[in-house]
């Protein structure tokens, strides 16, 4: 069955690559009932933040590429119009990582089942409530991770304006540390990308504990949740 769009991300590989055994690597991402949008690819290194690797629509001639990366190492391609290929040229084991395909619907508030996106207004004549609210997006803690005591995970805040501000809560309450933001980085459309990650303690995840995401922009708050029983398994 095809995955839930933009639920706990399914993350498509894990393992280190060796240049003498394999020369080119392929993962398949299917979009379900998506096809008005784009899909978008992330590489992540265990414990460190998702980077922005390719986006590509069926409508395209061309893939799209996030900062540092280039159709020299990774194309994309589409079989239909939700089935969606990533390829990697020339693997080497710098390119061992957690590759993650998502993308989203405009055309729906609920996310993937249980995940909400919650747009608060308060005020009026403010020229604030015109800003476009960013797209969330968080990232569940690798297989690794999950190995040890520790994990992270990753909130994602794109398509955002520069001061975005990230917090966290656990259980609904906030919280206050363990938590490392990045600055604002700009997209070549003028909009921002701002990563923030929360360190957790392993038994609180395998114990189902919900984290949210908060971003506030401007008089727009928007919530995106995530707990272990919401994400696929590997």
């Amino acid at each position: 069955t095809a995955p839930p769009p933009d639920t706990c991300i399914k993350w498509l590989l894990q393992r280190l690559f060796s240049k003498s055994v394999l020369k080119t690597a392929t993962m398949d991402c299917n979009l379900g009932t998506v096809t008005n949008d784009a899909a978008f690819w992330y590489k992540q290194i265990p414990g460190g933040v998702p980077q922005h690797v390719v986006r590509f629509h069926h409508s395209w001639g061309s893939p799209r590429y996030g900062s540092g990366f280039s159709s020299s190492k990774f194309t994309c391609t589409h079989q239909s119009t939700s089935d969606y290929r990533l390829i990697i040229k020339n693997v080497e084991e710098g390119d061992s990582a957690v590759y993650y395909c998502k993308t989203w619907d405009n055309s729906v508030s609920e996310y993937g089942g249980r995940t909400k996106i919650t747009d608060n207004l308060k005020g009026t004549q403010n020229h604030e409530q015109h800003l476009p609210p960013p797209v969330l997006t968080v990232f569940p803690p690798s297989s690794a991770e999950l190995q040890s005591n520790t994990a992270s995970l990753v909130c994602l805040s794109s398509q955002s304006v520069k001061f975005a501000d990230v917090s966290w809560l656990a259980g609904g309450s906030p919280v206050s540390s363990e938590i490392s933001t990045s600055t604002a980085v700009q997209r070549p459309d003028q909009t921002y990308q701002i990563s923030s990650s929360l360190t957790i303690q392993t038994s609180d995840w395998n114990m189902d504990k919900v984290y949210t995401c908060k971003v506030s922009l401007g008089l727009h708050t928007l919530h995106k949740t995530i707990k272990m029983s919401e994400c696929p398994t590997e």
